[in-house]
């Protein structure tokens, strides 16, 4: 898959193409649902399919301060996109310009000069353009291209696939049914880099992630699938594995740290790349009476994710 950080260097063989527009923030059932419509009508025409989306997400251009709220970041979006089979992926600088142009020259600049495109695919709620004046019905009237509205997506339960609930699934420690929208776990991927090193005083040596533009979970523990890669470019090896995320109470920890544990794994991870998948929440988190309470209680967590991890290999 192509990347493209600025039209000016947009292919021109790539002109013509069938993209999906939108912000596509975690790369859920329902996003798959627009860019696999892109999908279909591409392989019909022949053209290549893309998708055009926006970075920074235009909620932190308009709201610098908002808390951290990313399913998935650049990098990683990138990386569930390319999982797709796109051909190209066109990220639109989301600056003061941008925010400027009106829906119809969004329409001019972007999408018919600088991307030529042939057959967009959009969400049925997409606006765009300064004061979000642009809708589909704006699209559909220009007629230099096709336009395809993709209706809300729902799985069997009827519940619509949607970024905010995922988020609220996940601030509630429930990362199941974050799962089931997203159409897999819910991962955080960083370096590891180094801590505290408590842990491996206690017997329970953790890899430490900064979670940086992540939505902040629920505070507590658990049960993670943790693929590491040791190599730049190499890929991941998975473990199964308990995760903490939290302040440490215990240990009158100051500030926030995502601490991974990972079962039978000996070397070195400082440096190594690490996505961490969350499979379920076990506990929340809690101050114990001393280390000795900790350690007990952590040992109890690795039974806990053990059986929970295998119970899920098993495909219950």
């Amino acid at each position: 898959m192509q990347i493209i950080h600025q039209l000016a260097d947009y292919p021109a063989e790539a002109r013509g193409a069938a993209l999906a527009l939108g912000n596509f923030d975690g790369v859920h059932r329902g996003h798959q649902a627009v860019i696999g419509r892109a999908a279909r009508l591409a392989e019909e025409t022949g053209a290549p399919v893309g998708v055009l989306t926006f970075e920074p997400h235009p909620v932190t251009f308009f709201k610098p301060d908002v808390p951290p709220f990313r399913l998935t970041p650049f990098r990683i979006k990138a990386h569930q996109l390319q999982a797709l089979g796109l051909d190209l992926l066109v990220r639109l600088t989301f600056d003061r310009a941008l925010a400027e142009l009106t829906a119809q020259d969004f329409i001019d600049r972007v999408l018919v000069e600088g991307v030529g495109v042939s057959e967009l695919v959009v969400g049925y709620d997409f606006c765009f353009g300064k004061g979000r004046t642009g809708t589909v019905e704006t699209l559909k009237a220009d007629g230099r291209f096709q336009v395809t509205v993709v209706d809300p997506a729902a799985g069997a339960g009827g519940e619509v696939y949607s970024s905010t609930r995922i988020r609220d699934y996940l601030k509630t420690g429930q990362p199941g049914q974050a799962a089931a929208l997203l159409g897999r776990p819910f991962e955080i991927e960083g370096t590891v880099q180094t801590g505290a090193q408590l842990g491996r005083t206690i017997g329970f040596p953790t890899a430490n992630i900064d979670l940086g533009d992540y939505l902040r979970p629920a505070y507590g523990v658990y049960a993670v699938r943790a693929g590491v890669s040791l190599a730049a470019g190499a890929e991941p090896e998975w473990r199964d594995g308990v995760a903490n995320w939290g302040r440490r109470p215990t240990v009158n920890g100051i500030g926030e740290v995502f601490e991974v544990y990972l079962f039978d794994f000996e070397g070195d991870l400082y440096g190594a790349d690490l996505r961490v998948a969350l499979i379920e929440f076990i506990r929340p988190e809690e101050k114990f009476d001393g280390l000795d309470a900790l350690k007990a209680q952590i040992a109890e967590d690795c039974r806990s994710a053990r059986l929970i991890l295998d119970t899920r290999a098993a495909g219950a």
